[in-house]
């Protein structure tokens, strides 16, 4: 997997359409079934996209993320935001750099989040194992573990479906896909052209490798039970639908 370093400053306008309300939703939904939170953790947090709204709605939100410059683009988006300092004085946003196999806190938090399908960058069985593990040592009893991943069906979706090609005035890549079927595993291979700043018609060029596995939903679910989650539940593409072999992306609600 690539280290985001100069992936980092360009991923923003990369996502800009990502659905990020929709995540939002899908967790404020979550949280008024099964009891709203005060401290959140996130797993994967990248950019701080969806931490920073989280704060802002009144949640003490700690941003978990393996690469120290997805992090650093976080604070600083923060930073710019009008309550951000305040929030980092107070202690209601905080980021930590962590990998998500071996996370932990000083004290448990009532919820946790995963989403944009960061445990699809979880490669082996055994690291999503630890994934859950951890997770369930970090919640208070009772909370709630909300996440998406890629179906299986979506990775060769992405495979049939490519190249994909996104040309901005900022920032382009040309996106190509190989697909390793037997472990349902991807590799996407990207060519980023990045705009110098202050330097309207210069460009540079780097290469991103990202990788992804999807695994089997019920694999997923069993696992969790392993782990100790009393409740879970597998739903399809921000709706609360059971989840079937046509979703794209499979939500898990499971609650300790």
């Amino acid at each position: 997997m690539s280290s985001y370093g100069k992936f980092a400053y360009v991923y923003d306008e990369l996502m800009a359409d990502m659905p990020y309300p929709d995540w939002l939703t899908f967790a404020e939904t979550a949280w008024s079934k099964y009891g709203k939170p005060r401290t959140v953790a996130e797993l994967g947090c990248g950019t701080g996209s969806l931490t920073i709204p989280l704060a802002a709605a009144g949640y003490h939100m700690t941003g978990i993320d393996l690469s120290s410059d997805m992090l650093a683009v976080a604070q600083r988006k923060l930073e710019q935001q009008p309550q951000g300092r305040r929030f980092l004085r107070e202690g209601s946003v905080r980021w930590v750099r962590q990998n998500m196999k071996e996370w932990e806190m000083p004290e448990p938090v009532d919820s946790v989040i995963s989403f944009c399908d960061c445990l699809n960058y979880v490669l082996e069985e055994q690291d999503v194992r630890d994934v859950f593990a951890c997770t369930y040592a970090g919640l208070k009893p009772g909370g709630t573990f909300l996440f998406d991943v890629h179906h299986p069906n979506t990775l060769i979706r992405y495979e049939e479906e490519q190249p994909f090609v996104q040309d901005e005035p900022n920032v382009s890549y040309i996106w190509t896909c190989e697909l390793d079927v037997p472990r349902r595993e991807i590799e996407h291979h990207l060519s980023i052209f990045a705009r110098e700043e202050g330097r309207q018609d210069v460009y540079r060029r780097f290469e991103e490798t990202h990788t992804q596995r999807a695994y089997d939903p019920d694999w997923m679910k069993q696992e969790l039970l392993k782990a100790g989650f009393k409740d879970v539940k597998i739903y399809a593409d921000f709706e609360w639908i059971e989840a079937d072999d046509s979703a794209q992306r499979l939500f898990y609600v499971a609650v300790k």
